[in-house]
């Protein structure tokens, strides 16, 4: 089987990705009604690719919402969780243990509970004990249902009135990933196509890609996690300005090893002044002793559009690495033989 036959099946989902959000505008919550309360909090409790979206909401609510939101990736939910909080469980096949497990606490605690998956046995028990389901389509792998697995949580706080102008950014956020989508798909060679030079680039080498705090560390996130996944490679991250006060300095020894490391620096023009002044300094400091130094810009005007236009190029760069590997980048065995290990007992 050809390497582009193996990618097939992970290419058509990159390629619907905007087709996700222009979906999720079309869904209904006639249940938002029931949770225009005062909460203290909200919890997003999810794993993996379930999580993404709780990160995503998480850094896009800082500056806009009133309250805050907490991302849990456990079994366990934290203390403050109690009758005040708005708990939102999300596992897109429904069948996580960890966000079973914290669910039934969250219920047990008394706080008001959404449930965002495609099914399985968190809709199950959702129906059961009467809370209410965001109900997304259930034909993808979920590291690939991000727009999924965001959107409907955006545009239910939005109605629930704890957010605003969700609605326009992602109208915005699909325009600027079908422009993109064009340049990026597997038809369009490097160095026109960004992602294919970036996988070119990344190959037998480390990875690091380098965020901003509270503007594309979830992106950077992203792409570490995708070239995981994708790729079946290492890849790590961090965020301006807390690796300025540690990482920067372990770019010493080992010589050799650090001559085979990437740096990705994702960059946005809703950075922070000092951000970039921080990023200038540091490049200049490490440009020499790394093997390449990519910056990858966002596009659009919108944060939610900015923020996925990063993510979409990691998407299809992790993608078009695995490709550069001779690897198909849909399985995931590892994982599938932890969760049969895990079933056994």
């Amino acid at each position: 089987m050809s390497q582009t036959l193996t990618a097939e099946k992970m290419m058509g989902f990159l390629y619907e990705l905007p087709d996700q959000f222009h979906k999720s505008l079309e869904l209904n919550y006639p249940f938002a009604e029931k949770y225009q309360k005062s909460y203290r909090n909200i919890v997003v409790s999810g794993l993996g690719g379930s999580a993404i979206g709780g990160d995503i909401l998480r850094t896009y609510a800082l500056p806009r919402a009133s309250l805050p939101v907490v991302v849990n990736r456990d079994y366990n939910v934290p203390a403050f969780v109690h009758q005040n909080t708005l708990f939102i469980a999300v596992s897109y096949s429904g069948n996580t243990e960890e966000t079973l497990s914290s669910y039934q606490q969250a219920r047990d605690k008394g706080a008001d509970v959404v449930c965002l998956t495609s099914g399985g046995k968190l809709a199950q028990m959702a129906t059961e004990d009467g809370f209410s389901i965001i109900k997304v389509p259930g034909d993808l792998v979920p590291r690939a249902a991000t727009g999924y697995l965001f959107a409907p949580l955006a545009l239910f706080l939005e109605q629930v009135g704890i957010l605003s102008g969700v609605r326009e950014e992602i109208v915005e956020t699909v325009q600027v990933l079908q422009a993109l989508r064009e340049d990026l798909n597997p038809h369009i060679l490097a160095p026109q196509n960004l992602a294919r030079a970036i996988a070119e680039k990344i190959k037998d080498s480390i990875p690091v890609i380098w965020g901003s705090s509270g503007v594309s560390e979830v992106a950077a996130l992203r792409w570490k996690a995708q070239i995981n996944e994708n790729a079946k490679a290492p890849a790590y991250y961090n965020v301006f300005p807390e690796l300025n006060h540690n990482e920067i300095v372990g770019f010493e020894v080992p010589k050799e090893l650090i001559r085979q490391m990437v740096l990705v620096i994702l960059r946005d023009s809703g950075d922070h002044e000092r951000i970039k002044k921080r990023l200038q300094i540091t490049t200049d400091i490490i440009r020499d002793r790394v093997k390449h130094i990519i910056e990858v810009p966002s596009q659009g005007t919108s944060y939610l559009a900015r923020f996925y236009s990063l993510v979409y190029v990691g998407d299809y760069a992790s993608a078009y690495l695995a490709l550069e590997y001779g690897l198909n980048p849909t399985p995931v065995q590892v994982i599938d033989f932890l969760k049969a290990e895990l079933a056994k007992e």
